[in-house]
């Protein structure tokens, strides 16, 4: 597809963030891969999870090469009920399978920008709200998020995955809980009402706990970064625990959980040839968030993004795909 209208932007500051959900939906797509050699899997994944959008013209044999390199947005978006969401998390992940290499560019969520298909400005998380009511249509909201990221940065995407970050405790309990070595004890006063207290060690977690346990910053000295490394680790028992699950039981119950969360336009083919061709991606893995400076509007806070930061972004995707 063409390229949508670029407009300018304003500076910004540097931070270095590798978001949860980004390995999230890498790791659901590879473990929906794993589970392919039941015969329903195919048919949950085309039926309720595929959803082809107009912003992206679909190129399947370029995946199936694994040749070329591919732009991929992941999206997180908090619905819950009486409330369409907001892509709060929006990150534009590069795979280069020619170096064995991936990168992440993350978009700061009040980024100010146009909104595609739309004659207003507003924060880039809103990209998606005001997308869907268009015709209450959650493919409408995932094209305008899309075709607003392409025109903020002049680039074309390959793919999109958007996951409903309400889902994820469904998606824990449904592979039975996981265990995690937690490296920090604390005693969370904030996702329970009534507390919980993570030990240090090997700890059990049901879904509720353990997305506290991805959520909590305050608590830990490293801040941010110590927040990373306790999601990794959530990641990472989801994906142990996934890949060892062996009845029809719990298989059925994670495919309804991704079913009812997850969205993209890969079709089951094409999940595979990312999990085989691509898979190798992961080796080396660089991250970058785009640079703001916040900036009071009309009584709203916004991160403004300058001509020359997108300038460099565009470059440092350009650069990144076409390395050998």
């Amino acid at each position: 597809m063409g390229k949508h209208t670029r407009v300018q932007q304003k500076n910004g500051k540097k931070a270095y963030k590798v978001s949860f959900l980004i390995i999230i939906t890498l790791a659901l797509c590879a473990g929906i891969y794993l589970l392919y050699v039941y015969n329903h899997v195919k048919d949950t994944v085309d039926k309720s999870i595929q959803e082809t959008i107009k912003s992206i013209d679909n190129n399947p044999e370029k995946i199936k090469e694994g040749q070329e390199s591919l732009n991929i947005l992941l999206m997180g978006v908090d619905e819950r009920t009486n409330d369409i969401g907001r892509a709060d998390t929006l990150v534009i992940l590069s795979l280069n399978p020619k170096n064995d290499s991936m990168q992440l560019i993350s978009i700061p969520r009040d980024t100010l920008t146009p909104i595609y298909g739309k004659e207003v400005e507003d924060k880039i998380n809103h990209s998606y709200v005001h997308g869907y009511t268009i015709n209450n249509s959650k493919a409408e909201g995932i094209n305008t998020s899309v075709a607003t990221v392409e025109n903020l940065l002049n680039i074309e995407l390959d793919y999109y995955v958007m996951m409903n970050m309400e889902g994820l405790p469904d998606l824990v309990d449904a592979v039975g809980g996981i265990t995690v070595d937690n490296p920090l004890e604390w005693y969370d006063e904030g996702y329970y009402k009534k507390g919980y207290h993570y030990e240090k060690g090997n700890i059990s977690l049901n879904g509720p706990q353990a997305i506290g346990y991805g959520r909590m910053r305050k608590e830990d000295p490293e801040n941010d970064f110590g927040r990373n490394k306790r999601q990794r680790l959530v990641i990472q028992g989801i994906v142990d625990k996934g890949a060892s699950v062996g009845s029809i039981t719990r298989i059925e119950s994670i495919l309804n959980t991704l079913g009812n969360n997850l969205k993209t336009n890969l079709t089951f083919k094409e999940m595979k040839s990312l999990y085989k061709k691509y898979r190798d991606t992961r080796e080396n893995s660089i991250s970058y968030q785009i640079d703001g400076v916040s900036q009071e509007i009309n009584g709203v806070w916004y991160v403004v993004v300058s001509e020359e930061e997108r300038q460099k972004v565009h470059e440092m995707i350009s650069e990144f795909n076409n390395k050998e």
